[in-house]
């Protein structure tokens, strides 16, 4: 049995061994980048384009802020982005809860439809509909508008949405919703009572994938705004010009534009923790 016990147990040291080094390997290969994005936005013009690269900054310089600062209008871009995202994240979260509470709390006919059209409406390449959408858009006299630009984002973050709080919702038991109402409460009121607050980790959740999908997103950006009108995505794309690409400055604003998002991750890395783990899809 000590024999068996001990070759278990060694079984089981190689087993998570195995796990962290593979855990490690994911960790370096997605970490990567953003090293490198911050370790070229702090170096030298002239080491970012050097030939033979040096994995470690040999010198630190903030010059590449200032350029990047110069080069182009900032704060206006990046002002936009916001309001685009926001405006994004908080319809989406109202539109998509109302729906996702329909789909899993109430019986209609065609719910199953309903939810397999959200799904396929998920599996279309967004570069398919640029056309369809731009002149949509134009027809409603939508185009080169930041409002044009959220109703876009909100066809494609929608579905992922009102998918994703139906999970939640699944996995809140309807029991506590008729506790409630027997001591009183309205269908309502229950909702918003009990329902609510144990949505809030995967509404957290949700949400954050919602603003960094709005944030990131460039092809439809690009596409239905002028250039008085650029977001920041958009605006990364002044660093390339008929004279090459200004590759520090770009990395310096790649990293400034990256701020909001960590804050933001810092600010509901709890929520979003709960909420990715408690999301599981049943029934």
């Amino acid at each position: 049995m000590s024999v068996m016990s001990t070759a278990t147990a060694r079984g089981r040291g190689r087993s998570r061994l195995g796990w962290n080094l593979l855990g490690l390997l994911v960790f370096v290969t997605a970490g990567f980048p953003v090293y490198w994005m911050l370790n070229t936005a702090f170096k030298p013009a002239k080491d970012a384009i050097d030939p033979d690269p040096s994995l470690l900054p040999t010198s630190v310089t903030f010059s590449n802020f200032s350029r990047a600062l110069n080069i182009a209008d900032f704060w206006g871009p990046v002002g936009r982005s916001l309001i685009v995202s926001l405006s994004v994240v908080a319809i989406g979260i109202v539109i998509g809860l109302l729906a996702a509470l329909a789909i899993s709390r109430f019986a209609f006919r065609g719910r199953k439809i309903v939810i397999v059209g959200i799904l396929a409406v998920q599996m279309v390449p967004l570069v398919a509909m640029i056309i369809p959408v731009f002149l949509l858009l134009n027809d409603l006299g939508q185009y080169d508008k930041l409002s044009g630009l959220i109703l876009t984002y909100l066809t494609f973050i929608l579905p992922f949405t009102v998918w994703t709080l139906r999970g939640f919702i699944v996995n809140i038991p309807k029991e506590l919703e008729e506790a409630a109402m027997v001591d009183g409460c309205s269908r309502t009121m229950a909702f918003i009572r009990v329902v609510f607050p144990l949505l809030a980790p995967g509404m957290v959740a949700t949400s954050v994938y919602g603003f960094i999908q709005a944030w990131n997103e460039y092809l439809y950006a690009l596409m239905l705004l002028s250039q008085e009108n650029q977001t920041a995505t958009v605006w990364l794309g002044n660093f390339t010009t008929k004279h090459g690409t200004e590759y520090a400055p770009m990395m310096a604003g790649s990293t400034m534009m990256a701020v909001p998002i960590v804050v933001l991750f810092l600010l509901v890395q709890r929520k979003m923790a709960a909420g990715l783990t408690a999301g599981a899809v049943k029934g």
